[in-house]
């Protein structure tokens, strides 16, 4: 079956629990894997499959995750006190309705399971006309994890960790948490739950002995990717979880024709593209909306965000580059930073120590070194020398320089904006330049040099001692 053509079906999430083993007042679906809030993971997952909707179980900092969410179409449900799984399933009942068909209930914080298990699930619990499949794995070390019980090889019931005796502790089949309900049967089970026990609480797990006692069929599915199943209950299985998938992303950007030297130091946000031919070293960064183009070269502890890279372009060690477009052919860094709705032109060279913000450098404009260029409209084929400053902001307001193209600004210049440089006019190295430079003249402005013939000797020469005064 096509994941995104499986039967009728409702897909329940239950986000509501803080996680007071993530050691946070954040609720957990609220960290972020990889750049992304948690919750956004199986919601993409569900989506996949088409259902007829999706709900979601909100309670705890629920304000948050809806807003997380807007962009989805999710239906939520809110669990005001947070009473056990079973508690937060019920909740979705009234979304539910008279809805008939395969209803899948599964946690927020199961980000890896492939949207190919959810279909096997629904298969597994249409083939056999069971009332409940659910999704088991084989953990080799399955500690913390509610144990399946079998008994003649049919599932019978499910036994938590805390409650496990020695011979269920030796148990290596789990459950997850992910379930297939046919969906009367899951209204039923509900309405029988009961919460006497010491935690007070509703669970969900209780779901599968209560449908054996009442002569209703309970299957199994096992999966073959255990790790893919599980939760993410601490800022271990966090850091685990962002590992698998880091590397799940560069294995298949190698496979489209990229070289990741070092796949385990790679980050690369689910947005990001990049072109064939394209070379990364170790220690990269790429996030948010950002698209490498081909046979480009990154090189270590390089840091872009929201920025399009052209093809062939050279990112030398240690930069950081956001919201910035770089043109075909161009040189960055080492340790150059381009910010804020930077653009620099094709075939460019933006070297070391060169802070780039809201300016537009034209097509084979060059600095090397030592510079800072805000607010600055700088034309083709420009020569900006070291050291030279764009002073755009006079304690009230950014203000504009503009440079036209084949200009040549002098090392250790000062540009007081708002301030143009004409085309093809030259700046003479040392210059605070406070007022307009004609196309092809030379500005020059420097205090006038006096040299003091024998200062130096006369500054060492002993001093007589001045007289004790009395």
């Amino acid at each position: 079956m096509d994941p995104g053509r499986t039967s009728h079906c409702c897909v329940v999430i239950l986000a509501a629990g803080q996680g007071t083993r993530m050691r946070s007042r954040r609720a957990k679906v609220l960290h972020t894997v990889c750049g992304r809030p948690m919750i956004e993971y199986p919601v993409e997952t569900a989506l996949a499959l088409a259902p007829e909707k999706i709900i979601v179980v909100v309670g705890h900092e629920a304000d948050q995750v809806r807003k997380v969410l807007e962009a989805f179409p999710v239906e939520f449900v809110m669990q005001t006190k947070q009473r056990g799984t079973g508690h937060a399933a019920m909740q979705a009942l009234s979304a539910l309705s008279d809805f008939q068909g395969n209803v899948l209930v599964y946690y927020g914080d199961t980000i890896l399971i492939p949207v190919e298990d959810l279909a096997r699930l629904i298969r597994g619990r249409e083939r056999t006309d069971a009332d409940l499949a659910l999704l088991t794995a084989w953990l080799e070390h399955p500690a913390g994890y509610g144990r399946i019980v079998r008994r003649d090889s049919k599932i019978e019931r499910i036994v938590e960790e805390s409650d496990a005796g020695p011979e269920e502790k030796e148990i290596k089949e789990v459950n997850p948490g992910i379930y297939c309900f046919r969906a009367s049967s899951l209204r039923e089970v509900l309405g029988c739950l009961s919460n006497k026990n010491v935690q007070a609480e509703y669970y969900l797990t209780d779901a599968v002995e209560l449908l054996r006692k009442m002569g209703k069929k309970v299957v199994a599915v096992t999966s073959t990717g255990a790790e893919n199943l599980l939760g993410v209950n601490t800022r271990v299985d966090l850091a685990d979880t962002e590992k698998r998938i880091w590397l799940r992303r560069a294995r298949q950007f190698m496979l489209e024709g990229v070289t990741i030297l070092h796949p385990e130091s790679f980050f690369a946000s689910h947005r990001v593209t990049i072109g064939r031919d394209t070379l990364i070293y170790p220690n990269v960064v790429l996030e948010g909306t950002t698209e490498i183009g081909e046979g480009v070269t990154i090189f270590s502890n390089t840091r872009i965000v929201d920025s399009r890279i052209g093809a062939h372009v050279r990112i030398l060690d240690s930069c950081l580059i956001s919201e910035s477009d770089i043109g075909a052919g161009t040189t960055v860094g080492p340790f150059a930073h381009l910010r804020a709705h930077s653009q620099i032109g094709a075939h460019c060279r933006v070297g070391n120590f060169v802070e780039v913000k809201k300016s537009k450098l034209g097509d084979k404009t060059k600095s090397a070194h030592l510079t800072y260029l805000g607010d600055a409209q700088i034309g083709k084929d420009v020569n900006i020398g070291a050291g030279t400053i764009t002073c755009n902001y006079d304690g009230f307001t950014k203000n504009p320089t503009f440079i036209g193209d084949g200009a040549f600004i002098g090392s250790g210049s000062e540009l007081v904006a708002p301030v143009r440089i004409g085309e093809g006019a030259y700046v003479a190295a040392g210059s605070t330049i406070t007022e307009d430079v004609p196309p092809r003249s030379l500005g020059i402005a420097r205090s006038q040099q006096a040299n003091k013939e024998g200062w130096v000797e006369k500054k060492k020469k002993p001093q007589p001692a001045k007289a004790n005064k009395k």
